[in-house]
């Protein structure tokens, strides 16, 4: 199964957007480690600004970043590979941990949808 890691932090901790050399050091030295057990599948960081794209009904709205409505914002993500939720969460545990110094933050793990999967409900 594929889960992504997505992190998110907080918009206005300048820790959260400039990685110290230790952050880089210890993210590279987790994400060397995930590839070489086959388990890292992708993994990209996101800048601070982007825009929101909204669709209410048929009205389609968009917005520049930063995103003004949240505290906690999304800083990047990683693509694994896992047997089961129980163990992308302990991937997302050891993750976690790379970002000392970062005051606060949270990993969300969600499984992604196989095109399998959307067969299969089709079928029903």
């Amino acid at each position: 199964m594929r889960f992504m890691l997505i992190h998110r932090v907080q918009q206005d901790d300048p820790a959260s957007w400039e990685p110290t050399p230790e952050l880089v050091e210890r993210m590279n030295a987790f994400v060397e480690k995930l590839t070489a057990n086959g388990v890292m599948l992708g993994a990209e960081g996101v800048q601070p600004t982007g825009a929101v794209v909204r669709r209410r009904g048929a009205a389609v709205r968009s917005t520049d970043g930063p995103f003004a409505e949240a505290k906690e914002v999304v800083g990047g993500f990683l693509l694994i590979g896992a047997e089961d939720l129980a163990a992308a969460t302990a991937v997302a545990e050891e993750y976690v941990t790379c970002f000392v110094g970062v005051e606060e933050m949270s990993i969300e793990v969600r499984q992604v949808v196989e095109f399998e999967d959307v067969e299969a409900h089709l079928a029903r």
